[in-house]
């Protein structure tokens, strides 16, 4: 699709009939980490973003529908990486380093769910020419908001993308926004959200998440910046990064959600981190917001 404002650093997307993929190509110099709030998680290759593991790049990242199943998009985003001989060194070959991230949109797409195939697209497409794409593509094609008081007065949720400078450095959000809650507006007043009567109960006990998934959902972000931090500073700029959810989304990190922040540093510019983590938390806000909104 295109470059994203981060030198380097492009983005690709699969969309099909309810679901999608949205894949990150990061730069060799690419460190990261991540942290999970939400309770009900689906990915792969997060552990390794740990600050206390030894892998500290990353090759690419993986946004994908289809919930668990949509994970092994992972797959064919590895194979283009290993064909462009990209990833760990190891004494048997490079091994692409690549975090995946579901949300559950499987009843938006009939139970559709990425594969291989569509994980190899979106990696390719990340080559391609043109605008990044925002709304209802990539992963956040079956992306629904406002299920917290029943997933029949949901809306329409999407993907986001939003960037902010910091001494010189860009600090960019990819968001993709499938939450149970509201997305709201920073005076707390809904952008979209629930279509259920106010006096309607929220989390309504006779439809249970453990009962048919009836309100699952969850808010993915990426946050990638070209300032010099380690995995360490990324680990924090997750942190407050998770802060841009919960000032967009409401009630957000439910444990029906599956709310994780991927923190990646390309490493070209010397930048304050305090600076980097408040300017995190304002382009998650700000890319949770244009995922309803088409920007």
């Amino acid at each position: 699709m295109s470059e994203l404002p981060v030198a380097g650093v492009r983005i690709g997307h699969w969309t099909g009939a309810g679901t999608g993929v949205t894949v990150l190509l990061l730069p060799e110099t690419t460190v990261g980490s991540a942290e999970v709030r939400g309770g009900a998680p689906a990915t792969r290759e997060v552990d390794v973003l740990d600050p206390t593991r030894t892998v500290g790049r990353v090759d690419a990242v993986v946004l994908t529908g289809g919930s668990a199943f949509g994970l092994a998009a992972a797959d064919g985003v590895m194979q283009v990486l290993e064909a462009a001989g990209r990833g760990y060194p190891t004494a048997a070959g490079p091994v692409p380093i690549v975090p995946a991230l579901a949300i559950f949109d499987l009843l938006e797409s009939g139970g559709a769910r990425p594969g291989a195939a569509e994980g190899h697209e979106a990696a390719v497409a990340a080559f391609g020419a043109g605008a990044p794409g925002a709304g209802r593509v990539g992963a956040g094609r079956g992306a629904t908001v406002g299920k917290w008081r029943g997933r029949e007065h949901a809306v329409p949720g999407g993907l986001g993308i939003a960037a902010f400078p910091v001494d010189g450095a860009q600090v960019v959000s990819v968001a993709v926004v499938n939450a149970v809650g509201d997305v709201v507006a920073d005076d707390g007043s809904v952008i979209a959200g629930t279509t259920a009567p106010p006096d309607t109960p929220a989390f309504p006990a006779d439809r249970p998440f453990e009962e048919g998934a009836a309100r699952s959902g969850t808010t993915l972000a990426v946050v990638v910046t070209d300032a010099r931090l380690d995995k360490v500073g990324c680990h924090l700029v997750a942190q407050s990064a998770h802060d841009g959810v919960s000032r967009s989304i409401r009630p957000a990190h439910t444990r029906f959600d599956g709310d994780v922040v991927v923190a990646l540093a390309t490493g070209a510019v010397e930048a304050n981190l305090d600076r980097v983590r408040e300017a995190a938390a304002r382009a998650v806000a700000a890319a949770v917001r244009g995922a309803v909104s088409g920007g």
